[in-house]
């Protein structure tokens, strides 16, 4: 999974001291995420439980945090991939949505009688919209 992935030696070596199922979680998580920095391996290394831990008691030496103070980091970093998750389920419907409203947009702006209108009355609806459009169609252009 990221074997094509510009992941850091130290990265890996935090990899390790997960079982392999963690490994498994973690590698998705830094997949969807982007993030293949060490710094990050290390945050959801100390985020995960003992019993997704090769050593658990080595994991306390090396972050420092008493029990309470993981079980906290544990429940805030549980709820950050619950709404990631959330996210990432309804991007593709909000870039669709995003898309079609945009095409909308531009046909709407093509018309000079709809244009002058709105230039005349409504100068920051006219404004908005070529914005939308513009950068609908450079988030296009970057993608192809």
């Amino acid at each position: 999974m990221l074997k094509d992935k510009p992941v850091g030696h130290n990265a890996f070596q935090k990899l390790r001291k997960m079982k392999p199922i963690r490994q498994l979680e973690v590698a998705e998580l830094m997949v969807s995420a982007n993030n293949y920095t060490s710094s990050y391996a290390k945050a959801l290394l100390a985020t995960s439980k003992p019993a997704d831990l090769h050593k658990p008691d080595d994991l306390k030496k090396s972050t420092g945090l008493s029990s309470e103070q993981m079980a906290r980091l544990e429940r805030e970093m549980a709820s950050l991939n619950a709404d990631y998750k959330e996210l990432e389920v309804s991007y593709g419907d909000d870039m669709l949505v995003l898309v079609v409203a945009s095409g909308f947009l531009e046909r709407l702006m093509s018309k000079p009688e709809i244009e002058r209108f709105l230039k005349t009355r409504h100068p920051e609806f006219s404004e908005n919209f070529r914005a939308i459009v513009q950068a609908t169609s450079l988030d296009h252009a970057s993608k192809v």
